[in-house]
């Protein structure tokens, strides 16, 4: 009997708690079947676009919506949805490869900044303000006038101008971690600096940043799709649903299906990881359980 009891009693793991947590949160489930959607369908695009994705068509410009033409054709006949489907694979490239290499640099940043304090805190954090002192929109836009636009380009600029934001969560996280007994007690053991900071600090601070990354993610998305709405960004013939909404502005009094449907794609994606960022936050706060 006693033994029953202890394992009836027994704590359940922190991610068994996490994910009933996060089943409870109908919004959270809604933004993952939404991002599930758009990675099968990025992933097997070739197989599920009914067209080529730069087949031209003379004969059926700017037809609007039909059985042949879901979401009708553009003004040289390529089918809509066909170039929809082959853009999310641009969206979600950015903004992930973009939020990589956004928390590359920003936690070691954080990390040594909260740890360390003092000078390293101090340079550290003052190059952060220096940085988020210049918009980043329009800093990616000086940035990108002196380079010739690619995806690879556009990815590298995004990540390198928003890992302040990582680095200033990291570092709060450590300076609170640090001073926790188990730290203490890591010390007092003969523990290293570099074997405290990623066996035990990093890994308990790594919560916060999950969720700004899938945060960060929509951003990027939404950066990019800013930029090839501008011109600067991702180049036709390549499909993106910012310059898809570029190309629908100049016909958009006969053609409204040019701008809503990227426009409507855009908005859907960036919900979904806003939804699922907001469950996982949730679901991760202690508070709300």
């Amino acid at each position: 009997m006693k033994l029953e009891t202890l394992i009836n009693n027994t704590p359940e793991s922190p991610g068994r708690i996490f994910w009933k947590g996060f089943k409870k949160n109908k919004l959270a489930v809604c933004g993952t079947i939404i991002i599930t959607a758009l990675f099968i369908i990025a992933i097997f695009a070739p197989v599920i676009a009914p067209y080529d994705r730069d087949a031209i068509n003379t004969k059926e410009i700017l037809t609007p919506p039909s059985k042949i033409h879901l979401m009708g054709t553009d003004e040289l006949g390529r089918d809509v949805l066909t170039r929809i489907i082959w853009g999310s694979r641009v969206s979600l490239l950015v903004g992930f490869v973009a939020v990589g290499i956004a928390t590359i640099i920003g936690i070691p940043l954080g990390a040594l900044a909260g740890y360390y304090g003092r000078s390293a805190d101090g340079l550290i954090m003052r190059f952060v303000d220096v940085m988020l002192c210049f918009p980043t929109f329009f800093l990616i836009l000086a940035v990108i006038a002196f380079w010739e636009p690619s995806i690879w380009k556009i990815m590298l600029v995004i990540g390198l101008t928003s890992w302040m934001g990582v680095a200033r969560l990291v570092r709060a996280e450590f300076l609170s971690l640090k001073e926790r007994d188990f730290i203490q007690a890591a010390r007092a053991l003969g523990g290293k600096d570099v074997r405290t900071i990623f066996r035990h600090i990093l890994p308990n601070s790594l919560a916060p940043v999950l969720v700004n990354a899938t945060l960060g993610i929509a951003g990027a998305i939404l950066i990019e799709s800013a930029l090839s709405f501008l011109g600067i960004g991702i180049q036709p013939p390549d499909p993106s649903w910012g310059n898809m909404l570029t190309a629908g502005k100049d016909n958009i009094e006969i053609a409204w299906w040019l701008s809503f449907f990227p426009g409507f794609a855009i908005f859907i994606t960036v919900m979904g990881y806003n939804m699922l960022g907001e469950g996982i936050r949730d679901a991760i706060d202690p508070r709300l359980r």
